[in-house]
C-alpha cells in the first residue's frame, strides 16, 4: 500500500498541475483581451478628441492657440508611439499614465472637464 501512495501522489499533482495550467492559459487570454480592450478604447479616444480639437484650432493662429496645438500635436504623437501591438512592452503602463497626464494637461489649456471612465459594459469620455 506505501509503494502505491506515491504514485498516485505524482499521478494527481502532474494532471492537476495541466488542468490548472490550461484554466491559467485560458483565464489569462481572457482577462487580456478585456484589459487590451479598455486600453484601446480609451486611448482611441484620446486620439479622437486630440485630432478633432487640432483641426478646430488649425484655423487660429495666435498665440493662446499656438501653445493648445502644440500640446496637441505632442498627445497624437505620443498616442501613435503607443506599442499597441507588443503585450510584452515593460513600459507600458508608464506610457499610458503619461498620455493619461498629457490628456488631463490638454484639457486643462482648452478648459473642458473631462472625466473618462471605463464601465464592465461601455467607455464613455465625458466634457
Amino acid at each position: 500500500v506505501t509503494v502505491c501512495v506515491p504514485r498516485f501522489h505524482g499521478e494527481g499533482y502532474q494532471e492537476g498541475l495541466a488542468e490548472g495550467s490550461h484554466v491559467g492559459m485560458a483565464e489569462g487570454r481572457r482577462y487580456g483581451a478585456l484589459h487590451g480592450a479598455r486600453i484601446g478604447s480609451e486611448i482611441g479616444s484620446y486620439l479622437g478628441f486630440a485630432l478633432t480639437w487640432h483641426c478646430l484650432l488649425q484655423k487660429c493662429t495666435d498665440e493662446k492657440n499656438s501653445k493648445k496645438i502644440k500640446a496637441l500635436v505632442s498627445l497624437i504623437g505620443m498616442i501613435q508611439k503607443f506599442p499597441y501591438e507588443d503585450p510584452t512592452y515593460d513600459k507600458l503602463q508608464e506610457d499610458l499614465e503619461k498620455i493619461r497626464g498629457k490628456f488631463r494637461q490638454v484639457c486643462s489649456m482648452l478648459n473642458i472637464q473631462s472625466d473618462f471612465r471605463i464601465g464592465t459594459e461601455r467607455s464613455s469620455l465625458t466634457f
